[in-house]
C-alpha cells in the first residue's frame, strides 16, 4: 500500500461508483465491502487512518454484556455474530480472551452466571467458549492480585480482543488489494452538486496543497464524531445528529494484573462496567462515558475521569494503582446517534446501534455503532448507497472474506510485535535480514524494532511520526514517555524513507513530543 501509487490511481480514474469520506473503522469497512463487490471505490481521510475514535477503543471485540443487562437483545445478537466473523476473518489480530467477574456477595455468582449463560446462548455456533462459575481459590489463582477480602468466587466468560489501529490498516490494505483507491491526509472541503443532487466532492492533499474535484455516483459520509461537519457542507441548515461521548483509558505495567485473564468490574460509580485487560504486555483499564459539547480531534482525559478509573479499579485490585503508576492515558470519543432535537443527559443510556441517514441531496451518512459491528455497518450503508445511486446490485461477500495478512490461528505463534502482521511477518523478518541494522529496538521499554518504522513507511502509507508511533506501532499508548524518547530515532528512519530533510525531521519530532506529552499523567 503506497500513497504515490494511490495518487496515480486517482489520476487515472475519471469517475467513481462510491466515494467514501472518512478512514476510520466504518469508512474502511465500507471501502472493503465496495471494492470486493466490484465497485470503483475512493476513500478520503483527512488525517491518518483510524487517527480518531477507531484507534482509541477498549480493544475488545464483544457482544456487550452491559447491553444484555439493558435488554438490548438485537444489538447483542448482532454484535456476537460479528465477533465470531471478525475472529474467523482476521485471526492474526482478533483472539479469545478470558474474563473473570469477581463476586463479593452470595447472590452475585449465580446472578452473573445465569446472565453469561444467556450471552453464550445468543452467540450460538459462533460462541468462543462456554462461561462457568469459578471458586474463590481459582479466582485468586487466575488473578493473583485480586482484592481477596470478602471474595466469594467469580464467573469466567470469553470475549474477543484485538488491536484496533492495526485492524484499520489491515482493512485499508484489503481494500487496496481489491482495487480501491485509499488516501490519507486528504481533507474534503466541499460538495459538488447538479440540480440539487450530489455529484462529487472537493478535497485538498495536505502534503502538497493540491486541490482536487472528483465525481461519483454516491458520496458516503463515514466521519464518525465529525459526521455533522460533512452534513453541514451538504446542508448548512442540517440538524445535529451525533453526540460525542468520551471514553478514557489508563495503561499500567503488567504487575497490576499478573494473570492472563481480564477482570470485568460489573458495577462502577455511574453504573457502567469497567475492564482491566492484559494487552501487548501492559494492562489497560477503562472506560468512562461522558457527553462532550463538541467533537475533538485530539481529546484529553479530564482529571475527574482519571480519578474515576483509579477509584473503581482500586476496589478490585490488591495492588492499588495510583496516578504515578500510569504509563499512558488516552481518550477517544464515540459517535453516538442522538435523537433529533435532544442533547445532554447520560450517554450510557444512548443506544450503540448504528443508523443510516440520506439527505435530500443524496448524501449517505452512517453514524453510531461500534468496532465489533463495523462489517455489518458497512454492508447496511453500502446497500442504501447502491439503491440510491442505481448501481448494479452485487452481493456482499465480506462475511467470509479473509482480510489482508490472514494467518491461521492454528499456525505456530509469532512474537507479539510480529503477530499483528499476520502472513506479512515473514516479509518483515526478511527486511531485517537484508538490513540487519533494523533489528535494533526503538527503545528498551518498547517491543518494537526499527524495522517496524521502515515497513510502515514503505507498505502501510505512514507519513508522520505520530502514524508510526501511535497506530502502526502502539508505542504512544503503551508508554508515552518511552515513545517521546524514541521519537528522534523514528524521525530519522521515517525521513530517510520519505526523502525528507533535516528541517522536516526536527519539526516532526517537536510536533510528536508536544502531542505525546498530552498522554502523560498530569499533563
Amino acid at each position: 500500500m503506497n500513497r504515490n501509487k494511490q495518487l496515480q490511481l486517482l489520476g487515472e480514474t475519471s469517475y467513481w461508483d462510491i466515494i467514501i469520506v472518512g478512514g476510520g473503522a466504518t469508512g474502511l469497512g465500507i471501502a472493503v465491502d465496495a471494492a470486493t463487490r466490484g465497485y470503483r471505490t475512493l476513500l478520503l481521510e483527512a488525517k491518518d487512518f483510524a487517527q480518531g475514535t477507531s484507534s482509541r477503543s477498549t480493544k475488545l471485540v464483544h457482544g456487550g454484556v452491559r447491553y444484555l443487562e439493558q435488554g438490548d437483545i438485537p444489538l447483542v445478537l448482532e454484535a456476537l455474530r460479528e465477533r465470531g466473523l471478525m475472529h474467523r476473518n482476521a485471526p492474526h489480530l482478533v483472539h479469545h480472551l478470558s474474563f473473570i467477574v469477581p463476586s463479593y456477595k452470595w447472590w452475585e455468582g449465580p446472578f452473573f452466571g445465569i446472565g453469561l449463560k444467556v450471552y453464550d446462548a445468543l452467540a450460538g455456533k459462533l460462541n468462543l467458549a462456554k462461561s462457568r462459575l469459578v471458586s474463590k481459590e481459582e479466582t485468586i489463582a487466575r488473578i493473583p492480585n485480586i482484592e481477596q477480602e470478602h471474595l466469594m468466587g467469580g464467573v469466567e466468560y470469553f470475549d474477543g480482543q484485538f488491536d484496533d489501529a492495526r485492524l484499520a490498516v489491515t482493512l485499508a490494505q484489503t481494500a487496496v488489494n481489491n482495487g480501491a483507491c485509499v488516501l490519507n491526509y486528504c481533507r474534503v472541503t466541499g460538495i459538488q452538486k447538479e440540480a440539487g443532487l450530489i455529484t462529487g466532492v472537493e478535497f485538498v492533499d495536505a502534503e502538497t496543497g493540491k486541490e482536487y474535484t472528483v465525481s461519483g455516483s454516491v458520496v458516503i459520509n463515514a466521519t464518525g464524531i465529525f459526521s455533522d461537519s460533512i452534513r453541514l457542507l451538504d446542508d448548512p441548515q442540517a440538524v445535529r445528529s451525533v453526540q460525542p461521548s468520551q471514553g478514557v483509558h489508563l495503561v499500567f505495567d503488567r504487575s497490576f494484573l499478573q494473570g492472563d485473564s481480564a477482570v470485568m468490574v460489573p458495577h462502577t460509580d455511574d453504573g457502567r462496567v469497567l475492564f482491566v485487560i492484559p494487552w501487548h504486555g501492559k494492562v489497560l483499564v477503562g472506560t468512562t462515558d461522558n457527553a462532550m459539547e463538541s467533537p475533538d480531534e485530539e481529546p484529553r482525559a479530564l482529571k475527574e475521569e482519571i480519578g474515576f478509573i483509579l477509584r473503581n479499579a482500586a476496589r478490585y485490585l490488591a495492588k492499588v494503582p495510583t496516578e504515578a503508576d500510569i504509563l499512558s492515558v488516552f481518550a477517544g470519543q464515540r459517535p453516538l446517534v442522538r435523537p433529533p432535537g435532544k442533547g445532554g443527559g447520560a450517554t450510557k443510556a444512548i443506544s450503540r446501534n448504528h443508523e443510516v441517514f440520506v439527505s435530500p441531496s443524496g448524501l449517505v451518512t452512517i453514524a453510531g455503532g461500534k468496532w465489533t459491528t463495523y462489517r455489518k455497518m458497512a454492508e447496511d450503508t453500502l446497500d442504501h448507497a447502491i439503491t440510491l445511486a442505481g448501481l448494479p446490485d452485487h452481493p456482499c461477500v465480506t462475511e467470509n472474506l479473509q482480510l489482508h495478512g490472514w494467518r491461521s490461528s492454528n499456525a505456530a505463534p509469532l512474537p507479539d510485535d510480529m503477530a499483528v502482521y499476520g502472513s506479512d511477518a515473514e516479509k518483515v523478518m526478511e527486511l531485517i535480514e537484508k538490513e540487519p541494522e533494523l533489528a535494533g529496538l526503538l527503545h528498551e521499554r518498547l517491543p518494537y524494532t526499527k524495522a517496524a518504522i521502515v515497513w510502515a513507511a514503505r507498505f502501510e502509507q505512514a507519513r508522520k511520526i505520530e502514524d508510526v508511533l501511535s497506530r502502526r506501532t502502539r508505542a504512544l499508548i503503551l508508554d508515552a514517555q518511552a515513545s517521546i524518547e524514541a521519537a528522534p530515532v523514528a524521525a530519522s528512519l521515517l525521513a530517510r524513507e520519505l526523502g525528507k530533510d533535516a528541517a522536516w525531521e526536527k519539526q516532526e519530532t517537536e510536533d510528536f513530543i508536544r502531542l505525546a506529552q498530552g498522554y502523560l499523567s498530569g499533563a
